[in-house]
């Protein structure tokens, strides 16, 4: 049983066993291993989409990329799409917007600054 200690008054209390908790419906948390997984699917599909926005920069030519950087993006590409076959997007506004707070809240349990995005 763990004791709760209020530093700065010295005070040590024993918590309440008996009562119910506040949200008897709420779930055991995540494991670690649980939330790395899950960032590193929503790093990958995030990077995925910036990539497709990349080429088509390229394509219309207002983009640039070397041509061996390019070809290690498209494979890297080629190995998402195997991936997660039809969950890669493309996604509406409010989508991008869902998969940018799960990743930003994410790495904010485990220590980053919140909108920490980078890829």
């Amino acid at each position: 049983m763990a004791v709760i200690t209020n530093k700065k008054h010295g005070d040590t209390t024993e918590p309440d066993t008996t009562s119910q908790p506040e949200n008897e419906n709420m779930n055991e948390t995540r494991s670690l291993t649980e939330i790395m997984e899950s960032i590193d699917e929503l790093e990958e599909k995030i990077w995925y989409n910036r990539h497709l926005a990349l080429k088509e920069k390229l394509e219309q030519g207002t983009g640039t990329l070397n041509k061996e950087a390019l070809k290690d993006a498209e494979k890297s590409a080629e190995e998402i799409r195997k991936k997660y076959k039809n969950n890669i997007g493309p996604w509406n506004d409010f989508e991008w917007g869902m998969l940018n707070g799960k990743l930003s809240a994410l790495r904010w349990v485990l220590g980053d600054e919140w909108d920490s995005l980078d890829i």
